[in-house]
């Protein structure tokens, strides 16, 4: 069972890492293309609303996918009671959110929200028809099945978007390639789940997994605060171009630790529940897991940091130059989010839920005070708050852990700082190897291939187990 759990979490990583390199190479791409041919303020447009669509979102899912994951064995009566709450759910907040559209315009003094609202809002109602057949997929480890469904809704999405942005639709093609890329999904769930919903509707097996499931929905929204807690304030206290910069800082930022992020995420959860019988075992797994996302979060983030303004130059333009500062902050909390994202999945996977919605909702105030206190000082140094914000919750998702498996500081740190101050020494010693380059093109390809052949040395010579074990995963794929 042992081998065979390890097999299953190896080729999860690897869809899991297939999936998300896939989607954001594509993201990249199109993330190119969008950014040339739209404005700062038709992003700031799209950035105003998503927090209203990702809450009725996740009011939508109500945290069931995890409670699904969560039981042992869930039926076929479990599932079909949970797409029907789903899809009667995002029917009734779409009617809601239809009605409160001005509402919202009203709070950022922008018109125009009223029809975008409406129409961005009909995503949460397409991805209400794909939550059960998803959980389905993740929870008997279909990673690839979930790859091939992620890679072909991200491409149409991103065609659909860059053709209509091309004839000059502006925020209209972002919010077409939203609701594209979330019909695709659904479809594709459909088409690949072993499992599919009758017309027998009794909501009870959703009721019982409810108590469980509400504390993970009340994160959810907590989280997506969280998340957009800038995008909230910057619309209404700055303009709807300030908002775009800050926005298309974001959103590279999140396509690198997403990569990451999604990857583990393919397997986490499912793997820390299987051994939670075993208390040994699941530290054992999640040390390995954190090492694994410790060697590639901090490269890739600090990296991509390091060539953050030649890449924002270079890719869509002078005209966002003040995202590429931005973006050298945000990339410093972004290389923790997949590690806070593993220490969560542990919380989860233990039935914490409750502890799971605390430690979320309690770095959501810290940071709305703290951006409502300093927003007189500017966007950089409301970044910079909730850059350091972000790190210090890590340090706070790690004391639960602790209390709960015996996860100590010292081991804590011995898993993620080697690769984070070796990535940090990298990208200062390419920097200075780099720094008298002027041409942008050759200072860009010059920082990424120096930086990437000095982190595999110091890999190498230090004899970082997971290195090896990459490559010999990579080789036997091969064969």
């Amino acid at each position: 069972m042992a081998e065979t759990l390890k097999e299953k979490t190896a080729k999860g990583l690897f869809w899991g890492g297939m999936n998300n390199f896939v989607q954001q190479v594509v993201g990249l791409v199109f993330g190119i293309i969008l950014g040339r041919l739209l404005s700062p303020s038709d992003y700031g447009m799209i950035a105003m609303i998503t927090i209203f669509s990702q809450i009725a979102n996740a009011i939508q899912n109500s945290g069931f996918g995890a409670a699904l994951t969560n039981l042992d064995h869930p039926t076929d009566e479990d599932y079909n009671s949970v797409f029907w709450f789903n899809v009667t759910a995002s029917t009734t907040m779409y009617v809601i959110l239809f009605f409160c559209a001005p509402l919202i315009a009203d709070f950022y003094h922008t018109p125009a929200l009223v029809p975008l609202s409406r129409y961005v809002f009909l995503s949460f109602v397409f991805g209400s028809f794909a939550t059960a057949p998803y959980a389905y997929l993740f929870k008997n480890f279909q990673a690839k099945l979930q790859t091939k469904s992620g890679i072909i809704a991200v491409v149409s999405s991103s065609v659909v978007g860059a053709v209509l942005a091309f004839l000059g639709f502006g925020y209209w093609a972002l919010a077409t390639q939203s609701l594209v890329f979330v019909g695709v999904s659904s479809i594709m769930a459909w088409h690949y789940s072993a499992w599919h919903p009758t017309l027998h509707i009794d909501y009870r097996p959703a009721m019982r997994m409810f108590k469980f499931s509400c504390k993970i929905l009340a994160t959810t929204i907590a989280t997506q605060i969280n998340n957009n807690v800038l995008n909230i304030l910057l619309g209404h206290y700055f303009s709807a171009h300030d908002t775009g910069n800050y926005n298309q800082a974001y959103q590279w930022d999140s396509k690198c630790f997403n990569l990451v992020q999604g990857m583990v995420n393919q397997v986490a959860q499912p793997v820390l529940v299987d051994l939670r019988s075993n208390q040994g075992r699941q530290l054992q797994a999640l040390r390995k897991l954190m090492r694994f996302t410790s060697f590639i979060a901090f490269p890739l983030l600090l990296g991509f940091g390091l060539v953050a303004r030649e890449f924002i130059v270079l890719a869509i333009t002078a005209k966002w130059l003040p995202s590429a500062e931005l973006l050298q902050l945000l990339v410093i909390s972004g290389a923790t989010i997949p590690l806070v994202s593993l220490l969560s999945s542990l919380v989860i996977s233990e039935g914490r839920s409750g502890l799971y919605f605390w430690i979320t909702a309690s770095l959501g105030v810290v940071e709305i005070g703290l951006m409502l206190l300093l927003y007189p000082y500017g966007i950089r140094t409301m970044v910079i708050a909730y850059v350091l914000v972000n790190i210090v919750w890590l340090f706070v998702w790690h004391f639960f852990v602790n209390r709960m498996v015996g996860y100590s500081l010292w081991q804590f740190l011995k898993d993620t700082m080697p690769f984070a101050l070796a990535a940090l020494g990298v990208m200062v010693a390419t920097h200075l190897l780099t720094s008298a380059i002027s041409n942008l093109w050759l200072l860009l390809f010059s920082r990424i291939i120096i930086a990437v052949l000095l982190y595999y040395a110091v890999m190498r010579v230090a004899r970082v187990k997971i290195l090896q074990e990459c490559v010999n995963f990579i080789f036997k794929k091969k064969r």
